[in-house]
């Protein structure tokens, strides 16, 4: 699918609004996104049945040009083979006029992006993790989704009601007067709306383009380093050096004894069991909603703290600085996976990068990975070999300088962005900190090693120099120095 770019002057954002739909308004919907899911299962199935007929083939010793033919899975090709086939498919031959033709297209363009992630996953084109071969999507486990591209969508003119294809008019929770204010301003132009089934009730985000002008914060002079941490949720040290802790909101904690109660309740109730085909009884559905209903609070509870938090940062500094987590290994410590979890470190990053893109005139610095923010001494800038989890105070044994452990780190945080700015006007003479593409002269790098040297045991290390071979595992990493502006990411 061609992504879209926004004029200038404008930017994409959503509007995403509660929805209240009646009892066949709810059907349908279920309805569109049952739909996407089955032709997604299709496109999937299409797809890969030329791959295992070509293995069944090779298998035979047929030669190469003789195999089945590969079947495309760019969504050109998979609308075509579609279209051609919901007329005899029984799959869906009897019911598939009765929902509209994008939520066939939504569950077609799902099924050609997912190809295209295994596929350049598979050649080395596309980071993260391995993708897998695309699989079916379950009835039980699918999440309810549908995307319209095109036909009716617009905010009704009385401020509580959309209007969707083929869905009708259908009443919001909340008004959509921001929304509709900017429709009829022409400042704003609807492009897509997705319906989404989540926390338990139905959402839909309309995506605009709108047009909107960069407002200016209130310090633009000033810089903020954010070390985001778990006994405390932030703490912000700015280049002035004054220094803000943000508690850890812990609304999980708050809600941990009522979800073990809920939990209980439903323990008590005849649930579902695919092994057996046993049904859920009326009561463990009315407690599994109640325990339901506790989790989406919470997650509701920490969406709007974090969305507090990011704009009145960016709203007030010039220049943030943040660190590059890893998120998802910080998460395989069982012993603090439940506070991270519930901190949002990777949400407070999100919302902070777009943010500062569209909304304010702020600029966003990404410290490196390895940058050692809690090592290092914030005062002379000595960097300790090691520094354990539960040591909570910062001394150093150059200066003797004593602080906390996460202020030090903020501290050393907010100075990359001054030391990217000075290290960008000895080399340009502007004395503009932006200039992305030049490289400081930094005599004396301050950053760390990507790994820390492995130690060899004593007995091995003798025994590898008797013999006059070093072993594998007794080699050392190779050490590579790194500059501070060379431990920054420009977004």
């Amino acid at each position: 699918m061609k992504k879209f770019r926004p004029q200038p002057g404008f930017v994409v954002q959503a509007y995403r609004f509660a929805l209240d739909p009646n009892t066949a308004q709810e059907h349908a919907l279920r309805s569109h996104c049952g739909a996407a899911r089955a032709a997604y299962n299709w496109a999937v199935g299409w797809v890969t049945a030329s791959w295992w007929q070509r293995r069944a083939e090779d298998s035979y010793g047929i030669p190469e040009e003789q195999l089945t033919q590969w079947r495309p899975w760019s969504l050109p090709s998979l609308r075509k083979a579609f279209n051609q086939a919901k007329h005899t498919d029984l799959r869906f031959a009897s019911w598939w006029g009765e929902n509209s033709k994008e939520a066939y297209s939504t569950g077609l363009a799902n099924a050609a992006a997912a190809f295209d992630n295994y596929a350049k996953s598979r050649q080395g084109k596309r980071r993260g993790r391995a993708m897998g071969m695309p699989c079916f999507k379950s009835k039980r486990k699918a999440r309810l989704s549908c995307r319209f591209t095109t036909g009716t969508i617009r905010p009704d003119a009385d401020g509580r009601h959309v209007t969707l294809p083929r869905l009708g008019t259908i009443r919001t929770h909340e008004p959509t007067v921001k929304l509709l204010a900017r429709v009829q301003a022409g400042t704003a132009r609807i492009l897509s709306a997705t319906v989404r089934h989540e926390r338990g009730r139905w959402f839909v985000s309309l995506q605009t383009e709108v047009k909107r002008d960069l407002e200016h914060v209130a310090r633009p002079d000033v810089a903020v380093g954010i070390d985001l941490g778990v006994k405390t949720l932030a703490v912000m040290a700015d280049s002035t050096g004054e220094i803000r802790t943000v508690p850890h909101p812990g609304h999980y904690d708050r809600a941990r004894q009522q979800l073990r109660r809920a939990s209980r309740v439903v323990s008590r109730r005849q649930g579902p069991d695919q092994r057996t085909g046993q049904k859920p009884s009326k009561r463990w559905e009315k407690a599994n909603a109640t325990r339901n209903r506790v989790h989406h609070r919470v997650a509701n509870l920490r969406e709007d703290a974090l969305h507090k938090l990011t704009t009145a940062v960016t709203a007030d500094y010039g220049t943030v600085v943040v660190e590059d987590l890893n998120v998802a290994g910080i998460l395989r410590n069982r012993r603090l996976a439940c506070r991270i979890a519930d901190a949002g470190f990777g949400e407070i990053r999100r919302q902070l990068t777009y943010k500062t893109r569209q909304r304010h005139a702020t600029r966003i610095m990404v410290a490196d990975r390895w940058y050692p923010s809690s090592k290092t001494c914030s005062g002379c800038g000595a960097v300790k070999a090691k520094l354990p989890l539960h040591i909570r105070t910062y001394k150093c044994d150059a200066c003797g300088l004593v602080a906390d452990r996460d202020d030090n780190a903020a501290l050393n945080l907010a100075a990359l962005a001054a030391a990217a700015a000075a290290a960008a006007a000895a080399v340009t003479g502007t004395g503009v900190a932006g200039d992305q593409d030049t490289a400081p002269a930094v005599s004396k790098p301050r950053g760390a090693d990507h790994k820390t040297r492995t130690t060899r045991p004593r007995r091995k290390a003798e025994a590898g120099r008797a013999g006059g071979a070093t072993l594998p595992h007794q080699r050392q990493t190779e050490t590579r120095d790194r500059t501070q502006a060379e431990a920054l990411t420009f977004w």
